[in-house]
């Protein structure tokens, strides 16, 4: 029934957006189908286009938690402080435990094992603190990243309410459901551990390096001629893995697309024997995920052995030299056993934080996502001081309207017309004529380009969007129904219904005597997908759903086109009953069931070419009497 050009919304009722549809929501089968090429623009697979703003972003973000943020670093700093005062510590074991056997050995003296012991309990303590402090440390970042998670997911939920319908015509459901949970459970990882990591390793790098000069300059130097070998290799190293930490969240979010796609509308897929280009798209994305993250792993694994390494050779270096320091008694050899320790507790929290670069950069890469999102350009605001009807008669113009999904491409010109309170407004016209499209500008799901829409000589954009959609019941073509029971599906249209208004509204619409022929009723749960009922069951769900919602201003875009002629007589009974003293819009392509409208508009390429009643038009032989005829002609062939 529509164009290309014209996305289709889910069923809304009452101007209430379906649950977890964003308010304007597209068909999750339709927006996915459309979204491909939005999907396959973002595949960049590079570096992030501003690593260091992205990084400041996200840095302002933890502005908040600056508090726990500072306890953390406090933690982190008495634990890194207990932790390495033990080596220093338990080397004065070693040189009086290396003196009193020296002293048995000459006959001088003994082993002062009381000393030794209370050396040893001192050490004991201080590790018990330090893992302490290190506990404490880990359970408010915890607390911390779980909240910012939290917000995160927050953010992107509300920012989804308040885009254009535009931007889910471009971008997969599957690249929204990648950066709500792939990217910030991403980003929830890094904060919770890396983040620590670097405040601990940077504390224990520092306190170490002083520690190693309070021993011996001469061994400080010599370990930290390994430095610079490591950096150098980190950068090469972190340079190379950068682009791919990029490229696979990138195609994580376009796999994610696909399968959601392809899941959503599986009968299609099989139907027109889709499998085999499903399965190379599928095999094209999954190929180049792989490709990305075998090789940002192979990277950021070959960082660590690369770096020990290097730091073995300052380990060997180190030993060689504390040895010739004790034979010339320019050290103790507790002082040396101490100074190995350092060493390696030195290495390791470099090579900590060069993992951890690592982990930055694919951090780095998901909230530039998750911030690129949130950045989005919204909707335009509704106005600050809006207009408030006591009373709704139902009386709409349409002036001068013109309209395009993209500015080049206008689809809609100078369209004019007027419903006056209570009539039945049929708009007829080939496929890509534009009527789904006047509906949604209507509703509001898309600002006109220009010209006006008036309600009650007001323009739409005078009032909330939540109060111009009170006043519309809506069914489409595309029926939407939600996981929960047919009693809850119903009641969409209205809360606050009871039971027993629910049950009056699916008597009218035709609806249920088949509701209790099936299991458990009312009470029946719909699937996800509700393809436990037929398509035409479904569709008079929602023709039900919108009798009971009871607007002023009713939309029927092919409301009957999905149920058999006999079902299709008692709708129209039903709804022109319902229509009674509402203005109707009401889109059909079978103009037989639109002969009693007040006013016809027949529209093509954008613009309405004739109207008036189905007499008049037929009497003219003009375009919609070709149309007309047409249709009886091919139920005769």
């Amino acid at each position: 029934m529509t164009s290309p050009s014209e996305p289709q919304s889910n069923t809304s009722v009452n101007g209430r957006p379906a649950p977890g549809t964003s308010g304007h929501g597209t068909s999750s089968r339709r927006g996915a189908r459309l979204g491909q090429g939005g999907g396959r623009r973002m595949m960049r697979g590079e570096k992030p286009r501003d690593f260091k703003g992205t990084m400041r972003k996200l840095l302002a973000y933890l502005r908040p938690y600056q508090v726990a943020l500072l306890m953390v670093a406090l933690m982190a700093v008495a634990s890194t402080a207990a932790h390495i005062a033990g080596p220093k510590i338990l080397g004065k074991a070693t040189t009086r435990l290396f003196e009193g056997v020296m002293a048995q050995i000459t006959g001088t003296g003994a082993i002062d094992f009381t000393y030794i012991g209370n050396i040893l309990l001192t050490v004991l303590g201080l590790y018990v603190a330090s893992a302490l402090f290190s506990y404490i440390q880990g359970w408010i970042m915890a607390n911390v990243s779980t909240d910012i998670t939290y917000r995160f997911r927050k953010e992107i939920a509300e920012k989804i309410n308040r885009l254009p319908l535009k931007y889910f015509d471009s971008v997969t459901h599957g690249e929204v459901l990648s950066r709500i949970t792939n990217d910030v459970d991403t980003i929830n990882q890094t904060l919770s551990q890396s983040l620590t990591q670097i405040v601990t390793s940077t504390c224990t790098v520092i306190g170490v390096l002083a520690m190693m000069f309070s021993i011996s300059w001469l061994m400080t130097l010599a370990a930290l001629l390994m430095i610079p070998l490591s950096l150098g290799a980190v950068r090469i190293i972190v340079g190379q893995s950068q682009k791919y930490f990029k490229q696979q969240q990138d195609y994580l979010g376009h796999v994610n697309g696909h399968i959601e796609e392809m899941y959503g509308g599986h009968i299609v897929m099989k139907a027109f024997n889709g499998e085999a280009k499903s399965l190379a798209q599928f095999k094209d994305y999954n190929t180049t995920l792989h490709d990305a993250v075998w090789k940002s792993h192979f990277l950021s694994g070959l960082m660590m052995p690369l770096v020990m390494f290097i730091g073995n050779l300052g380990y060997v270096g180190v030993a060689v030299l504390g040895g010739w320091l004790v034979i010339r008694n320019a050290i103790a050899i507790g002082d040396v056993q101490a100074f190995i320790q350092y060493v390696r507790s030195f290495t390791q929290p470099i090579t900590q934080l060069a993992n951890i670069s690592n982990v930055l950069q694919h951090a780095a890469a998901a909230a530039e996502r998750v911030f690129e999102f949130l950045e989005e350009a919204e909707e335009v605001p509704d106005t600050t001081t809006p207009v408030k009807l006591e009373r709704v008669t139902g009386h709409v113009e349409f002036q001068d309207v013109r309209f395009g999904y993209t500015p080049d491409k206008i689809i809609i010109n100078d369209f004019c017309a007027e419903a006056r309170p209570g009539q039945k407004i049929a708009i007829v016209g080939p496929t890509g004529a534009g009527k789904t499209t006047m509906v949604k500008l209507l509703m509001r799901f898309y600002d006109v380009n220009d010209g006006a829409i008036l309600v009650e000589s007001h323009d739409i954009r005078d009032f909330t969007r939540r109060d111009l959609r009170k006043m519309f019941g809506m069914v489409l073509q595309d029926t939407w129904l939600y996981n929960g029971t047919i009693m809850e599906n119903i009641r969409y249209g209205r809360q606050d219904a009871t039971d027993e208004e629910v049950i009056a509204a699916a008597k009218t619409a035709h609806v249920d005597h088949f509701i209790h022929t099936l299991p458990d009723g009312y009470g029946m749960v719909l699937n996800e997908e509700a393809s436990n009922v037929s398509q035409g069951q479904k569709q008079l769900l929602t023709i039900a759903r919108a009798v009971l919602a009871d607007p002023k201003i009713l939309i029927l875009d092919e409301a009957t086109s999905s149920v058999d002629t006999r079902t299709e007589v008692l709708i129209q009974e039903a709804m022109d009953e319902l229509m009674q003293g509402r203005t109707s819009f009401i889109i059909a392509h079978r103009l037989s069931t639109i002969r009693n409208a007040d006013l016809i508009l027949v529209m093509n390429e954008g613009d309405i070419v004739e109207q008036g009643t189905h007499a008049e038009l037929l009497a003219r032989h003009g375009f919609y009497a070709e149309l007309y005829n047409s249709q009886f002609e091919g139920a005769v062939l």
